[in-house]
């Protein structure tokens, strides 16, 4: 019985730890905690929600967040609440790791478009940009443009939602929200922010390449000037590191007009990135919905229904028909592929140049390997002409009886007539090299 009396209070407080631990799921699985959490961590990085996602993952990174007003502020966050932010997947993130530093990448997802040129990683929404390392020393350019560039201004309330009765005939434009017929008669708008935040990536990156390419000019051709005039170790040194340098700086300009060039060659990619477009449509569909489904309950009047069917049935008519505009990107688009061009022709042209010096060099190293060559000649058929007269030398010195020895006076004159033969011998050769051409003039 006391062992049974024992069990009793064990089996109640393993009761009463249930209870004790099962309202943190539901006040998790709660709509508005959970989403303050995942934005506390996202916006301030304090509390115990990032300290737990420490815990789990330890990857939070640095990121600088901008919204369409402008305003900015720097986030401490983890992929985890990236990938629930932004609704890009897991590999995207990997792209914008530090394995693909120098690649160039501009890819279209559902609801972001995730940048990776150079230096600048980011991930841009309709509604804000998610930009990687903001506090890099090349990245800072990008972030003081962004700070110029994007539209100062406080968002007012309920701006950017759809009014439920006029839905059919709102358009944005950016700013604010006009009727459709005065957008349908060639009204100047801005660009959407996404096409603002590649414009000002694309500025930025081309900008640092041409600078780039102007300090290798600015170095390549006092170097290579240098080179022809001397050929030495040294310079030969600094051509190989400048022919390196430009190789890798080749490579990043080409796999970024690489980039632009494929987008401009399919007109489906270009229209995937109109991201303000897609959301606006989507938002126009809901509207379009609700509104049919409160005229199936609502009664009204015979004629305000086929007016307002007319007008949405338009709206959604030229929305349709605008899915494959795409203008306004391959403009920009291709701006930026001509200034990319532009600066390829450049290192070519500093390529080109290297080629012509290191031709020049070789030319200058093959004729004094070629004057080296006639030299060695002339030496050898001069070799020969004298080896002709230490044969005559070698015979007459040896122990042989000859009448000659006994001639008074002869001895000066043999050693000259075998001299003047061996230089006959020699001038008789080296005219025929020269007739062959095998002697330079």
């Amino acid at each position: 019985m006391g062992k049974k009396v024992a069990s009793f209070p064990r089996m109640g407080s393993r009761r009463l730890k249930k209870p004790a631990a099962s309202p943190s799921p539901p006040m998790g699985g709660a709509g508005s905690p959970s989403n303050n959490d995942n934005n506390n961590s996202l916006i301030g990085g304090g509390g115990g929600g990032l300290g737990k996602g420490k815990k789990k993952t330890g990857g939070a990174r640095l990121w600088m967040r901008f919204d369409r007003s402008g305003l900015s502020e720097l986030v401490e966050c983890d992929k985890s609440a990236i990938i629930q932010r932004a609704g890009v997947p897991a590999r995207d993130l990997r792209i914008l790791g530090p394995v693909f530093s120098h690649s160039s990448n501009i890819l279209a997802r559902e609801k972001a478009m995730v940048v990776n040129l150079e230096f600048i990683k980011a991930i841009v929404t309709a509604e804000e940009l998610l930009l990687l390392d903001p506090l890099r020393l090349e990245v800072r350019p990008f972030v003081d443009q962004l700070k110029q560039q994007l539209p100062h201004r406080i968002p007012l309330p309920g701006e950017g939602q759809i009014d439920e009765q006029d839905n059919g005939m709102l358009v944005s434009t950016g700013r604010q929200w006009l009727p459709v017929p005065e957008a349908t008669e060639g009204l100047q708008c801005e660009l959407p922010f996404e096409f603002q935040v590649l414009e000002i990536a694309l500025e930025v990156v081309c900008t640092y390449l041409d600078s780039n390419v102007a300090d290798l000019e600015r170095t390549a051709y006092p170097v290579l000037d240098e080179l022809a005039r001397n050929v030495s170790t040294k310079n030969l040194e600094h051509v190989r590191s400048l022919k390196s340098n430009l190789t890798r700086l080749l490579a990043r300009v080409q796999k970024v007009r690489d980039e632009i060039e494929h987008l401009l060659d399919d007109n489906e990619d270009m229209a995937h990135l109109y991201l303000t477009r897609k959301r606006i449509q989507n938002q126009q569909s809901e509207a379009l919905l609700g509104a049919v489904a409160s005229n199936s309950i609502v009664a009204i009047s015979p004629h305000l229904p086929r007016v307002s069917s007319t007008r949405s049935g338009s709206l959604v008519t030229s929305h349709f028909q605008d899915d494959n505009d795409v203008e306004d990107l391959e403009m920009l688009l291709e701006a930026y592929f001509m200034q990319l061009d532009g600066t390829r022709n450049k290192i070519l042209s500093v390529r080109e140049y290297i080629d012509d010096t290191e031709d020049y060099v070789n030319i200058q190293l093959d004729n004094q390997r070629n004057e080296l060559i006639q030299l060695q000649l002339t030496l050898t058929i001069a070799s020969f002409s004298i080896a002709m007269e230490t044969l005559i030398a070698g015979v007459f010195g040896m122990n042989i009886p000859c009448t000659l020895y006994n001639v008074q006076g002869i001895f000066g004159y043999f050693v000259g007539g075998s001299t003047a033969c061996c230089v006959l011998i020699f001038l008789l050769i080296l005219g025929y090299a020269r007739w062959k051409k095998l002697l330079g003039s």
